[in-house]
This record gives C-alpha cells, structure tokens and sequence, in this order.
C-alpha cells in the first residue's frame, strides 16, 4: 500500500536546501550574541540569513523578529500591539478579527478578551471564503476610536481563500490603526510582499515552505514598538528574548529563498493537480461540493470539499486506512466531532461542514498519486456513508 501525503498546509517535508543548511550549522559551535570569533561567525550566518529572508518578502532586514513559530509571532503581534496601544490609550480595547481566522490568532484575542478587557470584533465572510469588504468598512469606520488593532490572515488555511489585506489597510490607514496579518499559508505560494501590503505586522512560519518546525519570524515595521512577551536577554529588538536558534533560521531563510525562486513553476504545476483532483471527485462522487472558489484570488493547492452524507472524521480515518493523509480541518474534544468554524462562517450548514476534508498540495505530489486516490475513493465513500446512514 503506498504513502500518500495531501496534507500540506498542517506541515510539509523539509526540503533538500534547508536540510542541508540546517545540519552544516548545527556544526557550527557559537552563542550569537558572544563577542568572541566563534559568535561573531554564527551571528554573521544568522544575519546573511535574516537579509536572505527579507529579500524573499519584500522588507527591510531590521523588520525581521525571529521566533519559535508562527504561533508565538501571532501571539507576540497581537498581545503586544494591544498591550503597547492600551497603554498609549486605554480606552481602545477592540480587537478586530475575521470570522475564520486560525486558532493561532483566535485564541490570543479571545485571551485578551477574558483576561485584559478586551472585546472582540468579527468582520463577516462571504460564501466564498472572502472577508465581506464593505462590512468590514462600515465595521472599522463606526469603531475607529475604539480599536486597538485588526488581524486578518492572507489566506485561509482550509478553503485556500486570498484575502483583500491591502483593501482592509487602505480603510483602516486613516485611523492609524494597525493591521496584522498571519501569512503563513502564503509565503512561497502567492506573490507577497510586506511592503506592497502596507500592513504594520507580518506572521510567517518554516515549516510551511519545506523549513524545520520550530522556527518563525514576525515581520513589524521599523520604528514600531511592541509590549514584549518574553522577557531576558534583550535579543531581536528587545521584542523577543531568547538565544538566538541559528541552523534553524539559516535553513528557514534558504527554504524561503527555494520556494519563492520557483513559486512560478510551481504554482503552475499545482494548480493543475488541484484541478485534476477537484475533477476526479466530482465524477466519482455526486453530489460532492467544492468549498471555497475553484479558480482566482486562491492558493494553489487547497481543496476544500463536502461530501454528502458522510462524517469527516470517519473519511479521513478511511483514506488513512488505504494510506492516504488528509485533513478534516475541524476540531475535535473528547473525541467529539464538531463542524468546522471556519465553513460556518461561510454560512455552510451543519451537516455540510462534519463532512468535508481539505486536501492540500504540494509539487512533490503527482498525477499516479491522484490516480491512486481515484481507485479508492468511491469505495472510502460509500463505507463512509454507510457507516453515515447506519448512526441515523
């Protein structure tokens, strides 16, 4: 039975380049905060690493914040730009996010919310997976006064879905609010750049683009000060205190540099094996329901679909049976499944959105493994709506 991996956007292999960079500085013995010969060499790594990663997105090397993930990156945006603005002025307590944002910025506002007076804000999403504009217009403009920050992310992680952040800075710009956005689903798969955005602050995580885990970056424009998460040494700015992880940030900005050299190439290639597997289960499975947009403002290789009369939980543990890896992209406690947020923010019912999966590509996959997928996916089906019929 073969291995087959359709799950992308949770993690994907670390590629040739970065693997290679990562393990030559592991060799490399240096604190890069010492003064002496051996942390002036690990540090001049770290920095050649830091202008590499800033050339990959458009920004200014000081603009670079590196952290242990992307998780931490949003964290540290947006507990620090709410903590620095209450303290500029205490009475703007609004955190504006959208209605699907990932649980790496969800839970850091709905923290905010239970422990520091803060008060949520959710701009709508339409049916397609995009933030509504013009409500988000009307919603920033009638709260102007009272909003500490916005963050919306570039793409969303389950339908693929683009996001307007430059529409979204360009309304809130002349309130002087600031704008966050968790790009790591982005970066190396659609043009970005930090500059061309306009956004104050930028998530971005290696793992996602062929990097190790354990390494991310949060991009925040020069000048700009942040209420500080973790407290020590003083290193990236005095924002973010730690030693300093040089082979993984050495990998991570070669990473980078590999997946935006051949984002073209490779953006070309998955799509076409996103549209040939989006086509497969349509003529296998009727009924079926692409969630999301098929074509246009999306990232190349996220397929969202519903298929009727199943449970996602039992089709992923299915495919995973026949050695096909896939995401239910909805959350699960005490082994109860619940619908995923995010296709109910779209307005999908509750039937739809505990029966769909995200399949996520990447140019490592082929056609032989998408027709391995179609030999199995009628039979995955119908055990999963048998099983389907036979709790009902």
């Amino acid at each position: 039975m073969p291995k087959i991996y359709f799950d992308h956007a949770a993690t994907t292999p670390i590629s040739s380049v970065a693997l290679a960079a990562y393990v030559e500085q592991l060799q490399e013995l240096g604190n890069p905060s010492s003064l002496h010969l051996y942390g002036r060499a690990v540090r001049k790594s770290l920095e050649d690493s830091r202008e590499k990663l800033a050339r990959a997105i458009d920004a200014d090397p000081s603009e670079i914040i590196f952290t242990g993930s992307g998780t931490e990156a949003n964290n540290l945006a947006i507990k620090g730009l709410y903590w620095q603005r209450r303290a500029e002025e205490p009475a703007r307590n609004l955190i504006v996010i959208s209605s699907f944002e990932h649980h790496a910025v969800l839970d850091p506002a709905i923290w905010l919310q239970e422990h520091e007076a803060g008060q949520i804000i959710e701009l709508p999403v339409t049916a397609e997976g995009v933030v509504n504009i013009e409500s988000a217009r009307e919603i920033i403009t009638a709260n102007h006064q009272k909003i500490a920050l916005i963050s919306v992310m570039h793409s969303n992680n389950e339908v693929g879905t683009l996001q307007p952040i430059k529409e979204i800075v360009e309304i809130a710009q002349p309130f002087a609010i600031p704008v966050h956005t968790d790009a790591v689903q982005s970066l190396g798969k659609v043009p970005l750049s930090f500059n061309e955005l306009g956004v104050l602050a930028m998530t971005l995580s290696a793992h996602k683009i062929g990097g190790p885990i354990g390494i991310g970056a949060l991009v925040l424009k020069r000048g700009i000060d942040l209420t500080p998460l973790l407290h020590g040494g003083g290193q990236e700015r005095e924002i973010r205190s730690g030693t300093l992880n040089a082979p993984a940030i050495v990998a991570f900005a070669e990473a980078a540099h590999s997946a935006v050299n051949d984002r073209y190439e490779n953006f070309i290639k998955v799509s076409a094996l996103r549209e040939e597997l989006i086509s497969i289960v349509e003529s296998e499975v009727p009924g079926s329901i692409l969630n999301g947009v098929r074509s246009g403002e999306i990232l190349p290789g996220i397929a969202n679909i519903t298929f009727p009369d199943t449970e996602s939980d039992a089709l992923l543990l299915l495919f995973d049976g026949e050695g096909i890896a896939c995401s239910t992209g909805s959350a699960c406690s005490a082994g109860v499944q619940q619908a995923s947020y995010v296709l109910l923010a779209m307005g999908k019912g509750e039937k739809s959105a505990r029966s769909s999966l995200r399949f996520s590509l990447a140019p490592s996959n082929t056609s032989a493994e998408l027709d391995y997928l179609r030999r199995c996916l009628r039979q995955v089906v119908d055990r999963a709506q048998s099983a389907y019929k036979g709790k009902t």
